[in-house]
């Protein structure tokens, strides 16, 4: 058997797999998020290793596990000193306070070491802040690592990331596959708190007494290094060859291609980074506000999400008013950590379902211009699948599949994600990955749906009427 842990922004997730990679069992532990600030976004690593622990405790493991595989939320901060203690809550992917600090790291030549243009949620900006207003802190950093990385560290004890984390932080040479000199000159960066990078299918560590303990499993199994979640998606459902793409529908949203041969392409505000294997690399189009936007809602309004989801259904998109759905400011493309939601045109007849109706519309319109992104750098496969916690509304699907004028496959494990991905790496580590199978898919055919053309445009003009207000 196989064991995945995924550390995701809003949960982590455990799933036990047989030598198949068919799941045996998952379990979930739901996550917390700070905001002690307006733009800020913290979690504390302890918060996951505890879930962890849960999440892996819940899945009832009856016999041996000969590998664990990591994946985890990309960019986060977690600051340790000299001793490995934590100095202070990690800074998220999805945190803005950086935003003076990466706008002042805007430079081509730079961009296309690293990959992307510098934005905020992105690793290294963090540092920049952090030397400016916690000095005190900044010089007690000894080890800087990415989420999954803090976990693997209390699962085998070593300072280790894979080449996906790392090509995600703005410290990482994505041509030559190394920690970049000049662009940790340029963050406040010393280069020996970084980890050591490894392929994500290698083995990164083995089991530790203390922490088999903790986890009611045996000391001394292998963990692999892992990926970082939007990459471990990739390894889930097979796009680990030049041209393969899926959507991943999380907290956040991503359309992912990968490539045989790094591009950069930071102009279009995309992620053009390293993946978990050697000889491959990806495009990515990265929202910030994947799913999250109709659990945001629901949250609102008190109402369950599948009755909003049916009131939905039943509202007339012509009829909706336009929602943007920028709640923690957006990456592709805009470049834009200061632009906040909004809804435009509700009146005394507008309906809760045609308001969540809008905002399906919205996560759907985010993605088209995902899509005119990446074809701005590259072909767009002909077909794509979709994953993650989103996936399983099939409205939004099926709304994404019309706005984008693209097929979309859904097949049964498409939730499960990033740690089905962690549990393959640990098969690679250990030489016993089986095939990729092909499961049976849900397909999502776009319908001639001309309005959404029409509201399309008038959502690009919305974020530039707002885009200096907020």
């Amino acid at each position: 058997m196989f064991l995945g842990i995924d550390v995701g922004t809003s949960s982590v997730k455990a799933v036990l797999c047989d030598a198949a990679l068919r799941t045996l069992s998952e379990a979930s532990v739901p996550l917390g998020i700070a905001h002690p600030h307006p733009a800020w976004a913290e979690q504390h690593p302890d918060s996951w290793w505890q879930a962890a622990v849960q999440a892996v405790r819940a899945l009832r493991i009856s016999g041996p596990v000969r590998a664990i595989g990591l994946s985890g939320q990309m960019h986060g901060a977690v600051l340790l000193d000299a001793s490995g203690d934590v100095l202070r809550p990690a800074i998220l992917w999805n945190d803005g306070r950086a935003a003076t600090d990466s706008a002042e790291l805007s430079d081509p030549v730079l961009e296309r070491i690293a990959g992307v243009r510098a934005m905020p949620g992105l690793t290294a900006p963090k540092l920049l802040w952090l030397r400016r207003h916690e000095p005190e802190l900044h010089a007690r950093i000894a080890h800087v690592l990415l989420p999954k990385d803090f976990i693997g560290h209390r699962l085998h004890g070593r300072i280790v990331t894979d080449r996906s984390d790392a090509g995600g932080t703005w410290w990482f040479d994505q041509a030559r596959g190394t920690w970049s000199d000049r662009l940790c000159a340029a963050t406040a960066t010393d280069p020996a708190w970084l980890p050591e990078v490894l392929a994500g299918d290698a083995v990164a560590g083995t089991l530790t007494s203390d922490a088999a303990q903790a986890l009611g499993l045996p000391a001394g199994i292998p963990v692999a290094a892992g990926a970082g979640d939007a990459v471990a998606g990739a390894v889930a459902i097979g796009a680990v060859s030049d041209g393969v793409g899926f959507i991943s529908l999380g907290t956040s949203g991503q359309l992912f291609v990968a490539t045989g041969a790094y591009a950069a392409a930071p102009a279009q505000g995309l992620h053009s980074f390293a993946h978990a294997y050697p000889g491959l690399w990806y495009q990515m189009a990265a929202m910030l506000n994947g799913a999250r936007p109709m659990a945001w809602f629901s949250e609102m309004t008190g109402a369950p999400l599948p009755v909003l989801l049916a009131e939905a259904a039943e509202a007339d998109s012509r009829d909706a008013p336009l929602c943007l759905p920028y709640l923690t400011g957006e990456r592709t493309p805009h470049g834009d950590a200061q632009i906040r939601g909004a809804f435009s045109g509700i009146g005394n007849g507008t309906t809760r379902g045609q308001m969540m109706r809008a905002v399906i519309d919205a996560i759907a319109y985010s993605f088209a211009d995902a899509k005119a992104a990446v074809e701005a750098a590259r072909p767009l496969p002909a077909r794509l699948r979709v994953i993650g916690g989103g996936a399983r509304a099939d409205l939004l699907v099926q709304t994404i599949a019309d706005v984008m004028c693209v097929p979309l496959d859904r097949t049964p494990d498409a939730a499960v994600g990033p740690a089905l991905g962690a549990a393959r790496l640990a098969a690679r580590a250990v030489g016993s990955e089986p095939p990729y199978e092909t499961p049976e898919a849900q397909h999502f055919t776009p319908r001639d749906t001309p309005w959404h053309a029409e509201r399309l445009a008038k959502f690009r003009a919305l974020y530039q009427a707002l885009k200096g207000l907020t």
